[in-house]
């Protein structure tokens, strides 16, 4: 994998973990938070949708890699709500 490979992954991972991220509404944290929660979600996502023997629905492919978006957004949508189930709340 060259740089150029990972900057690539990079920045899709801080965009679907963006997303996921302003669905469950969790706000600490800025966008290296975000592309870590992208990249996790993006495990997660891909190992549910091969356990589940879900369809690929928008992947696009880059260089030869393929990013399967819709799943890392899902995963990452899963992993923000188990954080912000963790995470201490403010105290007003």
């Amino acid at each position: 994998m060259s740089l150029l490979d990972f900057l690539i992954m990079f920045v899709i991972a801080a965009i679907t973990g963006s997303i996921a991220r302003s669905l469950v509404g969790f706000d600490k944290g800025g966008c290296i938070l975000s592309a870590i929660v992208g990249f996790i979600g993006a495990l997660i996502g891909t190992w549910l949708g091969r356990e589940f023997d879900l369809p690929e629905i928008w992947t696009p492919v880059i260089r030869g890699i393929r990013y399967p978006v819709i799943w890392s957004i899902l995963g990452a949508v899963i992993f923000t709500l188990v954080l912000s189930l963790i995470s201490p709340k403010k105290k007003s």
